[in-house]
């Protein structure tokens, strides 16, 4: 078995509690249907976010909405690059599989779609 990054993005149109935990968890259910991983596969889970978000951590959706209590979580911003897209949530999952590196499925919602080029992968 092999650890894989999966990467997936999405944005929040407020800076409030709920918006930050509903977006992570739509983002975080689309990973996992893509990538057909369990709670058990997953190695640890690193989310970022933009620094115009500060309401809440993404990782909370992970363990309360989907019961992620077992993998390792941590929460930090992105550096405030001019220009970069705002208040965006990002997400790379460390997760053991056999799947082949093209055969793993990056997931950007709502605004983030556009990141899809800047990451390479379509």
């Amino acid at each position: 078995m092999i650890c894989r990054g999966i990467r997936g993005a999405t944005t929040v149109t407020t800076n409030s509690k709920e918006a930050i935990i509903e977006a992570t968890t739509e983002m975080l259910n689309e990973l996992v249907s893509e990538n057909g991983f369990n709670q058990e596969d997953i190695a640890g889970v690193w989310f970022t976010t933009t620094p115009d978000l500060d309401a809440e951590f993404p990782a909370v959706a992970a363990r309360v909405n989907l019961g992620w209590v077992g993998p390792a979580l941590i929460n930090g911003h992105e550096i405030a690059v001019p220009g970069s897209l705002p208040m965006c949530i990002r997400v790379l999952l460390l997760v053991n599989t056999q799947k082949a590196q093209n055969e793993i499925k990056f997931v950007y919602l709502r605004g983030a779609v556009g990141l899809r080029d800047r990451d390479g992968k379509k």
